[in-house]
């Protein structure tokens, strides 16, 4: 009876084993085939409107602390963005509060400054595009 009772036990865990199994494949195949392929394509893909939409477009601060070496370096990234949500190529892009720096936005909207500062000091970031103002600011931080 034991045995039988054993058997009918391994029996159980390799069912649901196998159930569980199946249900991640099925999850794997329905991600790699539906969602991010949909996702990706919306992320990758460039605006052809070329209308900037100062509401959609971001200035986010991607490393905001750093030694005052005039070496280590903060990250801020402006991504100009059209009402869809996708990247404009090719706009200009002005980050003022440490100087007045400009930058290009690649193929996915994206314009990247590469901060220093030899003085210790917090430094309040604005964006613009084309004289828009983008409604964010960044403070970036150098100790």
């Amino acid at each position: 009876m034991l045995l039988f009772t054993r058997m009918i036990a391994d029996r159980r865990k390799i069912i649901l084993s196998s159930v569980g199994f199946l249900i991640a494949v099925m999850l794997v195949i329905y991600l790699g085939t539906s969602v991010i392929p949909k996702a990706l394509v919306t992320l990758s893909k460039a605006s052809t409107t070329q209308k900037v939409s100062i509401n959609n477009s971001l200035l986010i601060g991607q490393k905001l602390m750093a030694k005052a070496d005039g070496q280590e370096k903060c990250i801020v990234n402006v991504f100009v963005l059209d009402s869809e949500g996708k990247g404009i190529k090719g706009k200009s892009v002005q980050l003022s509060g440490l100087g007045e720096l400009e930058g290009v936005t690649d193929s996915l909207g994206k314009a990247t400054f590469e901060l220093t500062s030899n003085i210790a000091q917090q430094y309040e970031l604005t964006a613009q595009i084309g004289g828009l103002p983008l409604n964010e600011t960044v403070t970036v931080t150098f100790r």
